[in-house]
């Protein structure tokens, strides 16, 4: 090696130091091999403690296992740029990055590894949210007045301990808000606890929520606390509260007068501290009148109650919610999609979304599945998305659903006139229908919709007649 390779060779070092950008190489086994200075400060780590370990151990992104973007480029050989993924510092924040990488090659073109910039685009990525009209609050997005009303309450809610009841239709957030609800009071410290009621029968609910004792029956061969054990001192979320069967109902509002549950084959209770959230898609007011549910556990779970609104009723949120989820899955895939072609778009906020948020975020991780340019366009959405007037109202969905030959026996009583009128129906009973509809009666991608289980789906079309006798 002459002179002048040796001055360059000390040189290499201080070049990397000087750039604003983080830098840093790998082996073919991914260990990190160099560290800039730029990189210690955007990550918190020092070289010394970086060099020698695998990148993702130094990186801790959400794709270092499923879509590094570093693995690719040296798997294609082909550099990338860009790309916009989130890492973890070392004191656990996650921090938005922009990387772009390259194979590293010698002189005689043998593979040694990679390299990989990146630069921290927080302060971007907080103007563009600026820029864009985003707002939020604990998680949850959102900038339409019904919304802004929702993040208005939350604060002083969450101060209080008083049991709250959390209405809106399946798939619209409501989890979200109890979450929200726990990090902003003084319980955030303590567990959040979370049981959907809708999808267990009483014997489970009961063992789930209260626990059991070594004993209590045949397959206890040891204790087992309860969710509401589990939650002491914090928030327990009971999900779809209004599937609850009446005589289960006794039980848990026994358990909110006295603060205390028994475990199964218990012989003494067990005092809990516990601050009750409770969600429900149903109408609780109408079950109320119909004497399926207490009317006193009603009032006792009601002391505050917070609407959150379907997806339908904030459009104007929907640009802000894809944005969001498109940064999400572009972390999680290794992805740089920029976002929806205008048409895309247009079509994504005409559609009235029966299976709200969560549906949407669906939509759009199916289109990520599909897509392999940096925009989603219409043909990387689903065909009612494109054309919802194909979808009949729920007043008359009777007869044009679908054809004949493809319903199935235990469908055909609403296609048969065995129903009453759908327009008589109530609010959710219409709504229930018309998400079936959209998913052309199959029972597991209503489910999946809609946010609760088969067997919940179920009960709610049997109860609203909308399967024969004895299917």
């Amino acid at each position: 090696m002459t002179t002048k390779d040796h001055q360059l060779e000390r040189l290499y070092p201080l070049i990397l130091d000087s750039i604003d950008q983080g830098v840093f190489t790998v082996d073919s086994n991914f260990v990190v091999t160099s560290f800039n200075a730029a990189a210690e400060r955007i990550i918190g780590m020092s070289r010394k403690e970086a060099i020698g370990k695998r990148c993702h151990h130094v990186f801790r992104a959400s794709i270092c296992e499923t879509g590094c973007a570093l693995r690719r480029t040296l798997k294609t050989g082909e550099p990338l740029r860009d790309v916009h993924i989130d890492v973890l510092n070392q004191d656990m924040e996650a921090v938005p990055i922009s990387v772009s990488t390259a194979v590293l090659r010698d002189h005689d073109g043998g593979l040694l590894g990679g390299v990989e910039l990146f630069r921290d685009i927080s302060e971007l990525e907080s103007l563009r949210r600026e820029l864009s009209g985003q707002r939020g609050f604990a998680d949850i997005i959102g900038n339409s007045p019904a919304m802004r009303e929702v993040f208005r309450l939350l604060p002083d809610v969450a101060a209080s301990d008083a049991p709250v009841l959390i209405d809106g239709p399946s798939g619209a957030g409501k989890e979200l808000v109890a979450r929200a609800l726990h990090k902003l009071s003084g319980r955030r410290d303590r567990p959040f606890v979370s049981v959907n009621c809708g999808a267990l029968p009483d014997s489970l609910l009961e063992s789930e929520l209260f626990g059991y004792v070594r004993g209590a029956f045949t397959d206890a061969r040891g204790d087992k606390p309860g969710r509401f054990v589990m939650a002491d001192g914090g928030t327990l979320l009971l999900d779809e509260i209004g599937d609850v069967s009446p005589a289960f109902q006794v039980k848990l509002l026994r358990v909110l007068q006295e603060g205390e549950v028994e475990p199964l084959g218990a012989t003494q209770p067990v005092s809990v501290d516990v601050r009750v959230v409770c969600a429900t898609n149903r109408d609780l007011t109408q079950l109320v009148a119909d004497g399926t549910f207490r009317e006193d556990l009603y009032y006792r779970l009601r002391v505050v109650p917070l609407r959150v609104p379907p997806l339908r009723d904030r459009t104007g949120d929907i640009p802000l919610l894809v944005d969001h989820f498109i940064g999400v899955l572009n972390r999680q895939t290794g992805k740089s999609i920029r976002g929806l072609s205008p048409e895309a778009m247009a079509a994504v906020t005409n559609y009235d979304f029966p299976g709200n948020v969560r549906e949407l975020r669906n939509l759009l991780e199916r289109a990520f599945v599909l897509s392999h340019t940096d925009l989603i366009d219409t043909n990387h959405l689903l065909p009612e998305v494109l054309n919802p007037s194909a979808r009949p109202a729920a007043s008359s969905m009777g007869a044009s659903r679908t054809a004949p030959g493809r319903v199935k026996p235990s469908e055909r009583r609403i296609l048969g006139g065995c129903t009453p009128n759908l327009a008589d129906l109530s609010p959710e009973a219409q709504r229930l229908v018309e998400t079936l509809d959209a998913h052309d009666w199959n029972r597991t991608a209503t489910a999946e919709a809609l946010g609760i289980a088969r067997t919940t789906l179920w009960r709610r079309m049997r109860d609203y007649g909308l399967l024969e006798p004895g299917s």
